[in-house]
This record gives C-alpha cells, sequence and structure tokens, in this order.
C-alpha cells in the first residue's frame, strides 16, 4: 500500500504567450520498503517534481497524498516538511560551523514527532550505524569528507523518525566509490529499516538498483 500518492498533478508557468507544462497529469504510488527512482535528464521535470512532494512548492492541478491526506490542503506543507520527511540534498546543507552530531539535533529539536529524551544518544547512535564514528561526530562538518557530510545528512534525515526519506541526486558531489556506499545505505533503509525511499537521479546506474523505477519524460512518466 502507497504511503505517498501523486494523483493526477499538472504544473507548468507561462512563458510569454506559451503555456510551458513542465508535469502534465502525472500519477505515482510509492510504498514502504522499497527504493524508487525517479530518472530523468536536465529538464525533464524531476526537479519539480521533487519540490512538489516535498511541499516546497504546491501543484496547479491534482493532489499529493500522504497516508490518503493531502500534503497541502489537510496537513499542511510546513507541518508535513517538519513531521513527515527527511530529505537529503545534493549538496548536503548541513551548517558548517556545527558537529555532526549537533547537525543532527537541530532537526530533532524542530520536529513534533515523539522522539526519546536523550537527543544527544539517538543523534551518535544513528551516525554511528551509517559509519561516522565518536570522534568524527564531534568535528565540525568542514572538517568531513564530501561522503562522510552526506552520510551526516542522511542520520539528520533520519533523527525525526520519519518514514519517507526524499533524496535529491544524493550522490552528485562524490566520487564513485562514495556513491556506491550512499545508495548502499539508501537502499537499506528501504529493505531493512522498511522507509520508503525516493530518490531523484539522472543516473541509470543508480536508477538499475532501485526497487521500482519511475522514467520522467517531457512531463510524464514513460510506461515501460
Amino acid at each position: 500500500m502507497a504511503i505517498l500518492e501523486v494523483v493526477n498533478v499538472q504544473y507548468g508557468f507561462q512563458d510569454g504567450e506559451n503555456k510551458r507544462v513542465i508535469l502534465d497529469n502525472i500519477s505515482a504510488g510509492f510504498e514502504k520498503g522499497k527504493f524508487h527512482a525517479i530518472l530523468g535528464d536536465s529538464g525533464s521535470g524531476k526537479t519539480t517534481f521533487l519540490s512538489l512532494i516535498s511541499a516546497l512548492d504546491k501543484p496547479h492541478g491534482g493532489q499529493i497524498l500522504f497516508e490518503n491526506k493531502d500534503i497541502n490542503r489537510d496537513i499542511g506543507a510546513e507541518k508535513y516538511r517538519r513531521n513527515h520527511i527527511g530529505m537529503v540534498f545534493q549538496a548536503y546543507n548541513l551548517i558548517p560551523f556545527m558537529t555532526a552530531a549537533e547537525n543532527v539535533r537541530v532537526a530533532m529539536s524542530i520536529t513534533e514527532n515523539d522522539l526519546p529524551a536523550d537527543e544527544a544518544s539517538v543523534a551518535y547512535n544513528l551516525l554511528d550505524h551509517i559509519g561516522i564514528t565518536r570522534d568524527k561526530a564531534d568535528r565540525t562538518v568542514n572538517k568531513l569528507s564530501g561522503g562522510e557530510q552526506q552520510r551526516v545528512a542522511i542520520a539528520r534525515a533520519l533523527s525525526t523518525n520519519v518514514d519517507l526519506i526524499l533524496a535529491d541526486e544524493p550522490t552528485g558531489n562524490l566520487n564513485e566509490e562514495m556513491e556506491a556506499e550512499i545508495v548502499n545505505i539508501l537502499k537499506n533503509l528501504a529493505h531493512e529499516h522498511d522507509k520508503c525511499v525516493v530518490v531523484v537521479t539522472h543516473s541509470k546506474d543508480i536508477a538499475a538498483q532501485a526497487d521500482v523505477i519511475f522514467k520522467l519524460k517531457g512531463g510524464q512518466f514513460l510506461d515501460e
């Protein structure tokens, strides 16, 4: 059963006298326990799609449902982002003067979800689980490698106890070895921890490792 559903979503904008259609009446479902890939070239609409399912923008038609509730009308965009999704970005989007553990705890301080009282222990345990030792967890993130910073970003996304992880080109700044490690972490989150993982990517290699691939072209998902 889908935890996230996109139903007849439309999105576009006026370009002079012409209307440019970015997403054209698309529908899709995303399930817990699966690693999903949204595959598309630059300009295919995949970034717009991610913005919509993360409630950073609103569709011009159709609905986006999380647990059968409209994320904008029924839940509210800010509450949805704060309590129901974890985001992983290509550029990490960490606070550079804070330690890895502090970056994780910042996310925990914002959510309204129930979390263990000892947030520090949770942060260190999450970081350790994905390969960031206690020593590295206490370093400012600008002293970590790119792959390590992306691990911190994943720990931050998990720290609020959400079921839905959304990732925007999460390996775009990494070498092949680090890419493989990050993809394995994301697959593990889906398969071993029952998360719904959605990765937006232009990489066919990453998409090939997904359980479900949605190929986006011309504003529509292509039929396999």
